[in-house]
């Protein structure tokens, strides 16, 4: 019963920790504007979510599997703490919209916004997330 109350909010968590990655890349992108020859950097959100919540959840339960095999069976897996962050390798470079002369790929108008729209969208996902706890709990409370 708990698992069914708590799946929406494990999805929610996932997704706020990827926003907070997707920040992050965005940040390191508007940091590096003025970077000869930085390429902008930055990931598909919606299909690093799908990669997050996706077939790697068991049926009846809402833990994350790590594909990664540990020697003992008292280990934690490295990714269970990790769920949800990028790996390098998966980002993916901007389409450059407006040459620069020195190789500079950051377009600082489409980063600002990209930078907004995410940080509003983080914080709906993390008011969602207290909504919730704060339903539980009355729940729980019997309020």
């Amino acid at each position: 019963m708990l698992t069914n109350m708590t799946s929406g909010l494990d999805f929610h968590s996932k997704a706020l920790v990827l926003r907070a990655e997707r920040q992050r890349v965005i940040a390191g992108n508007i940091a590096n504007a003025d970077t000869p020859g930085y390429a902008a950097r930055d990931f598909n959100f919606s299909q690093a979510l799908r990669d997050a919540t996706g077939p790697s959840r068991s049926a009846g339960t809402s833990v994350v599997r790590s594909p990664q095999a540990t020697t003992h069976g008292k280990h934690i897996p490295l990714s269970t703490a990790s769920a949800g962050s990028i790996d390098p390798q998966r980002l993916a470079y901007t389409v450059q919209s407006q040459p620069s002369l020195d190789g500079n790929s950051v377009d600082m108008d489409r980063e600002r916004a990209s930078f907004m729209d995410n940080a509003i969208r983080y914080e709906s996902t993390l008011r969602f997330i207290n909504g919730s706890a704060k339903t539980i709990l009355s729940a729980i409370q019997g309020q």
